[in-house]
């Protein structure tokens, strides 16, 4: 069975905080913690970009695993902040680790896309088609969140976090993944600028369409009734009942919206894994992220059942069990 046999994580090191924002917009550290439970996020500097993220991560991954760049032989890059529109920022992963032998290719789901890539990458090591393959969430959200819109610049930062997916009987086995989208919703969270649509432009410029924009309230219902049924879905797939998870880790982008979404599943808080509060909202880099640091911290065990699950623009969300 396909399973992750190895996590790395990376984040940059300037830490930008509710009070530095204070100075930037009208806003406070008490309505921002008390909106989204954020204090600080990382943001990258001299000139790092989203494949510079996500090949530490990777290789940190890769050290974890005991897996080299010549046993590579896929890389799965989600990002909605890539290097370029185009090539994708997978090959530039590919060229600065050096993985000759492996093919590459991006995804974009958003908030959802690690979990997108896991389920691509489990297909095919379940398959036999591949035998090692590297997943990788990064994000350079700053480069596309405006500083001047107190609703929007206080969610984002920046980081990477990456697994390598192999058969394995004795690491950490991934039960199932489940995806969902729905395309009606999909202006609720939206870059406009940049695209076909609205190619770079003046105007394009002028409109600040080349920044995060989302409609809040319709987001956060959104996400609460979606993130509850997708976890009551997976559950009941692998037989399991609620009871059965020793641990959430849910995307981090609002702890308003983990909070709710255990209150209506009737689960302790204790019960979700949250580093919201020192990160903000980083994206598809949210989840390996958050993986990695409830590693470090001690909270998972052989044998733990682990749920995973995300949700983000498109609108997309997904799920994954593990055991890990």
């Amino acid at each position: 069975m396909a399973s992750i046999t190895g996590i790395g994580s990376y984040l940059p090191n300037k830490i930008l905080t509710n009070y530095d924002l204070e100075k930037m917009v009208d806003t406070t550290d008490e309505w921002i913690i008390q909106r989204t439970g954020i204090r600080e996020r990382r943001i990258v500097e001299n000139g790092m970009i989203t494949s510079d993220l996500a090949t530490e991560a990777s290789l940190r991954a890769m050290e974890d695993a005991g897996v080299t760049a010549e046993e590579l032989d896929m890389i799965i890059s989600s990002t909605i902040t890539p290097d370029h529109i185009f090539p994708s920022t997978s090959c530039y992963i590919q060229q600065k680790l050096g993985a000759t032998r492996a093919s590459a290719f991006d995804i974009l789901a958003a908030c959802a896309g690690f979990i997108y890539a896991m389920s691509i990458g489990q297909s095919f090591v379940n398959s036999g088609a591949m035998k090692t393959v590297l997943i990788v969430g990064a994000e350079c959200l700053s480069k596309i969140t405006d500083y001047t819109d107190r609703a929007t610049c206080v969610l984002f930062g920046d980081g990477a976090g990456a697994a390598i997916i192999q058969k394995s009987r004795t690491k950490h086995e991934i039960l199932s993944t489940n995806l969902a989208a729905d395309g009606i919703q999909a202006d609720v969270l939206i870059m406009p600028g940049g695209g076909a649509k609205n190619p770079a432009s003046l105007e394009s410029v002028q409109q600040r369409m080349h920044y995060i924009q989302f409609k809040g309230k319709e987001v956060f219902k959104l996400a609460i009734n979606n993130i509850t049924n997708m976890i009551l879905e997976t559950v009941e797939k692998n037989g399991l009942r609620l009871k059965d998870i020793d641990l959430i880790i849910p995307h981090q982008s609002n702890l308003r919206i983990i909070e709710a979404t255990m209150e209506k599943l009737g689960l302790p808080m204790e019960k979700a894994f949250v580093n919201i509060d020192k990160y903000g909202n980083t994206s598809s880099a949210s989840i390996p992220i958050a993986i990695d640091e409830a590693r470090k911290e001690g909270l998972l065990h052989k044998g733990n059942i682990v749920m995973l699950v995300a949700f983000g623009g498109g609108l997309t969300w997904g799920s994954s069990i593990i055991r890990w």
